[in-house]
């Protein structure tokens, strides 16, 4: 792909109100018009959940859903933000002095994570200060990355309000270790859709070295996102760090297994690149090196030959150094199984085969499988909501995201889609009143979005 800055362009047609309104805020808060506006994409993984920090590709789409900032640039080195949602209280706090509480991580912490990124970034003396209100769209703690979408306009808005540049590979590469800042350790899919983004297609991203490469998704069929209303913070629990350390423990492990110096290793994908086998053989090596019952944080220092202390320097997080079990096995299952997944879910919307579509959606149903036994990232809400999609006439299901909670994504036939939403309106949400109440912005049919740009109200 060719790596290019992130485009400026007039705020488009079909959102003129949308940006009015924003305006007319921003205009109420600071007796003047913003400068300008960034914004940024939330996404869905169709396919490859958990893998992209083991260094994995993974398949996602940018969403229509997105995230606003308007800015506009100040002489007195200070951060003021607010939202357009009420139920959000203003932020204020100096451009060169403030604090990421990554124990009790608030909505405006993530916007200082993207700060933070550029200004360390370009290693910024006396950063610009901004007045800014933010608007967004895009469901929360639902899976489809709102907050890397807040991080990732953050950062935009940063380096352009400081006249920097930066393309579209370079800024999501600083966004996936913004993230960081606040606890959570993930491995850049969101950050690299919510700018490599283009409207009609799907994106195979790959990681060290961060390329994409468009996906052409099958006529016919539509993704129908579906909110199961369980919402998962996931900087705030040490659940996915978790996961994170498990699939970094059992990357060690069969590296030593395999005569390789493991501490030179934190990625399952790094042991099979230096194994030199296909993912199925690497399947077979953890059927043979990893049992299925759980490691004790003893049993692991053992196999490693380390103190506790050293593991907890070598390969632990510090949430979780409180973590005494460790599912090896079915981490490791799961990510191979993942990983092998999304190739083939590419190269049957590359080669297009006869039954194309049936097969697309058998793997993501594994796929759900396998997050919900293998790396019980699901929950029982998210299980029925997926069970009354297959009912309800997908072609496939599975959560997306990092699950525990949030959404669902199916695959529906075009010319069934009104069928296969008025069922889930019936059978999910109508019999829960919170639900119910939700299910307008809960339950909806998109298509691939464009990513992040600098929007200018001409």
């Amino acid at each position: 792909m060719v790596d290019v800055q992130p485009p400026v362009v007039a705020v488009p047609l079909s959102q003129k109100d949308r940006y009015a309104k924003l305006k007319e805020l921003f205009e109420q808060k600071y007796g003047t018009a913003p400068d300008f506006y960034a914004r940024a994409p939330g996404r869905v993984n169709l396919i490859g959940e958990h893998i992209d920090y083991c260094g994995y590709g993974v398949l996602p789409m940018a969403l229509e859903q997105d995230i606003v900032i308007a800015v506009s640039p100040n002489n007195d080195g200070v951060i003021r933000l607010a939202n357009s949602d009420g139920n959000f209280e203003d932020f204020t706090c100096e451009v060169n002095d403030f604090e990421i509480d990554k124990s009790r991580p608030l909505w405006y912490h993530y916007f200082l994570c993207g700060l933070k990124g550029i200004i360390e970034h370009f290693k910024l003396e006396n950063p610009q200060g901004m007045n800014l209100v933010l608007d967004g769209n895009v469901p929360r703690s639902a899976g489809l990355s709102s907050s890397s979408a807040l991080v990732c306009a953050s950062s935009l808005a940063a380096v352009y309000a400081n006249g920097k540049q930066l393309s579209k590979l370079e800024i999501a590469d600083v966004c996936s270790l913004c993230e960081h800042y606040i606890g959570t350790i993930g491995g850049g899919m969101d950050q690299a859709i919510s700018f490599l983004g283009q409207p009609g297609t799907a994106k195979y991203i790959e990681f060290n070295p961060l390329k994409a490469k468009d996906v052409a998704l099958p006529d016919g069929v539509v993704f129908v996102v579906s909110n199961s209303c369980v919402e998962l913070n996931k900087a705030a629990t040490s659940d996915f760090n978790t996961r994170v350390v498990e699939c970094r423990l059992a990357a060690q492990i069969l590296a030593k297994k395999k005569g390789l110096y493991w501490r030179g290793f934190k990625k399952l994908g790094s042991v099979q690149n230096a194994l030199g086998l296909k993912l199925d053989g690497m399947l077979q090596e953890v059927r043979q090196h990893l049992h299925e019952e759980p490691y004790t944080k003893d049993e692991v220092c053992l196999e490693l030959g380390v103190t506790a202390d050293e593991l907890a320097s070598t390969s632990l997080s510090e949430n979780t150094l409180h973590v005494q079990s460790f599912k090896l096995f079915q981490r490791a299952t799961h990510v191979y199984g993942e990983a092998n997944r999304v190739l083939k879910f590419k190269e049957i919307c590359t080669k297009k085969p006869e039954g194309a579509t049936v097969t697309l959606g058998d793997l993501m149903s594994e796929s759900h499988a396998s997050c919900r036994d293998m790396y019980e990232c699901s929950c029982a809400d998210l299980d029925a909501l997926v069970d009354i999609c297959i009912k309800s006439g997908s072609l496939g299901s599975r959560l997306t995201g990092a699950g525990w909670g949030g959404c669902a994504v199916s695959m529906v036939p075009a010319d069934q889609v009104e069928q296969f939403i008025a069922s889930l309106s019936e059978n999910y949400y109508s019999n829960d009143a919170e639900r119910a109440a939700k299910v307008d912005t809960a339950l909806f049919a998109t298509q691939p979005g464009g990513g992040a740009a600098i929007y200018y109200d001409y």
